[in-house]
């Protein structure tokens, strides 16, 4: 209980605090690659819903065409085509999630959690709510996001972040940081399987 309630909290402050630090160069180059390369802003700004359910602003660096269409990524028929050439690259490698470091320093997120999601995946925000999978922050990865990420089903998700809320621990969350850290060097499931890489 100490963990979920104080300890997570002041270990996910410190080190969004560390990390911004240390990557604010390479995110402001990112963010000039974003810019010199694709028309419109160098950040991705978007309604999301966190604990309890609650709305708030995420922020992730841009990665698909200006106006491109806001749904979710299981309803594009080849999500690659609205995609930057750069944007494939900080998808691929994650680099598109830096920006959520003030999320997690304002207190929005965490680094682990159920993954905030936008009013176009309003199943599994519901199921989250009868689950109570919505109780803990949200995060940058997760159970289900180191379980499938894009290749799983609505309610294997909620499943899933119900079970990261149930269990929540500091042996869970350092499993879970190195199962993403895999996954993200391994490229596993940023498309869903139909989709080309």
């Amino acid at each position: 209980m100490f963990y979920r309630h104080i300890l997570k909290r002041v270990f996910d402050f410190l080190l969004a605090v560390g990390l911004l630090i240390i990557l604010f160069i390479p995110m402001c180059i990112v963010g000039i690659i974003i810019k010199l390369t694709s028309k419109g802003p160098v950040l991705f700004i978007q309604e999301r819903y966190g604990r309890y359910s609650q709305p708030f602003e995420l922020y992730k660096f841009r990665s698909m065409v200006y106006n491109a269409p806001q749904r979710a990524n299981a309803e594009f028929n080849n999500i690659t085509n609205y995609i930057t050439p750069f944007g494939m690259f900080i998808r691929k490698t994650s680099l598109d999630e830096l920006p959520q470091l003030w999320n997690i320093i304002r207190g929005d997120m965490s680094f682990i959690g159920p993954r905030p999601l936008a009013v176009t995946d309003i199943r599994v925000i519901e199921l989250r709510k009868l689950n109570g999978a919505d109780q803990v922050l949200p995060g940058i990865s997760g159970l289900a996001q180191a379980s499938g990420r894009n290749n799983i089903s609505d309610e294997d998700k909620a499943m899933y972040d119900a079970m990261y809320a149930n269990n929540l621990s500091l042996r869970l969350d350092m499993l879970l940081i190195w199962k993403t850290v895999i996954t993200v060097i391994r490229h596993d499931g940023v498309f869903k399987d139909s989709d080309p890489d």
